[in-house]
């Protein structure tokens, strides 16, 4: 069986957009797209290993802010960042208040749930088959589910910059012990690979 992974590009302090993201800043004012996330287009090559991992899953998993700026019901016209062929190929579950019938574009459909976070997994694995389900962010999503201690690797890309303010990975999502599985450092991004330890006790005190 597969198992729930998770790739975020981040800054050093935790943050993975700016503040009032919008359709002209799809990440935010305070976050610099370019340093974010240039390592994945500037050099391909060198991060190769980790761009492929990035879409090694059988489903994934995003919340509404990620795959729409808007907010409240559907802009029915809206179908996503990626163009007429998103790099995921495989069922994509967005979490959401609104619903909205499955959209196929390409290799890739995307379902749209109201159940929650817990609903919206059962859904991947199930799509997943035995590959892995991989947790595509943003960070409010990604903190749902490590705050339902779903996730066993997670896989950190830390680019050297520091974000003032908006959405932050780790907040208010519970203890947890891990374990560095691999790092490899090179000069637009750190990446860190961390699995969980489900044996881990939390502290008493």
């Amino acid at each position: 069986m597969g198992i729930v992974t998770c790739d975020i590009a981040t800054s050093v302090n935790g943050y993975v957009t700016g503040t009032d993201q919008r359709l002209d800043s799809p990440f935010g004012d305070g976050i610099d797209e370019k340093t974010l996330h240039g390592w994945m287009f500037d050099e391909p090559e060198e991060h190769a290993e980790e761009i492929a991992g990035i879409l090694d899953a059988g489903a994934f998993i995003m919340g509404r802010n990620m795959f729409s700026p808007g907010r409240g019901e559907w802009d029915p016209d809206w179908h996503g960042w990626w163009g007429a062929e998103p790099p995921y190929r495989a069922p994509v579950f967005v979490l959401t208040h609104h619903p909205r019938e499955p959209l196929s574009l390409g290799q890739t459909t995307f379902h749209f749930v109201t159940g929650g976070a817990k609903a919206a997994l059962s859904l991947a694995r199930a799509a997943a088959n035995e590959r892995n389900v991989a947790i595509a962010g943003g960070a409010a999503t990604i903190n749902q589910y490590l705050k339902l201690d779903a996730i066993d690797e997670l896989r950190l890309h830390v680019t050297p910059m520091i974000v003032d303010a908006g959405e932050r990975l780790m907040d208010a999502v519970g203890w947890h012990r891990v374990s560095l599985v691999s790092a490899r450092s090179t000069p637009p991004v750190v990446h860190l690979t961390y699995r969980f330890d489900r044996q881990g006790v939390a502290p008493t005190n």
